[in-house]
């Protein structure tokens, strides 16, 4: 959590809150941006365009309340708007079929903005433990490959073992992780599945 002064000096335009800001919470939005979108471009898009928005709202910022939340609930607005996108196309434009209930319910969730740690930042938190939970070398695998963005092929070079046992490893790591996030968070299971699916 941020000191009064560093959401002050965010609120008044000081470029050097603002880096500090970004330095914090920039890896825990991407990680937490990767749980919705798999494309590393569209990850860092959405990112960018967060934080934007967060200095274009800054004069707006209440120093008693959270910035981690409103950039949790930016992000995660962009993510599902995206989603939202594919899956009318995929369904035609039928709305109805195209979001499941939770992903609707997902888009009304608001905060308070009195400190509590967001839904965003318990699932992130709880996929990173996932992560961590992972056996060492699939670990590295994943970290590499879904968190870092680095090919498989060059991953596999490193280690010397084929593409075929990287692609293993990976869906391997994605079952487990997504099996975890199932235990904790059972009411969003559809979610999971699609977040799990690519």
């Amino acid at each position: 959590m941020f000191d009064i002064q560093v959401k002050k000096g965010l609120k008044n335009g000081d470029p050097g809150a603002y880096k500090e800001v970004f330095r914090f919470l920039y890896p825990r939005l991407k990680g937490y941006c990767k749980l919705f979108i798999t494309d590393e471009h569209e990850v860092e898009d959405i990112i960018q365009e967060g934080f934007l928005t967060l200095w274009e709202k800054r004069a707006g910022i209440q120093p008693a309340n959270s910035v981690e939340s409103l950039l949790f609930v930016i992000v995660r607005n962009r993510c599902l708007n995206r989603i939202k996108k594919k899956k009318l196309e995929e369904s035609n434009g039928d709305l109805e079929k195209s979001l499941p209930n939770e992903i609707q319910f997902l888009y009304q969730i608001d905060f308070t903005g009195n400190e509590d740690r967001s839904l965003e930042e318990l699932m992130i938190e709880s996929f990173q433990q996932a992560v961590e939970e992972l056996p060492e070398k699939m670990k590295f695998i994943y970290k590499k490959c879904k968190i870092e963005g680095k090919k498989q092929k060059e991953v596999a070079e490193e280690l010397g073992i084929t593409v075929k046992a990287i692609e293993k490893h990976i869906s391997k790591a994605k079952n487990q992780i997504r099996d975890k996030l199932l235990l904790q968070y059972p009411s969003l299971v559809l979610l999971i599945t699609f977040l799990f699916s690519h």
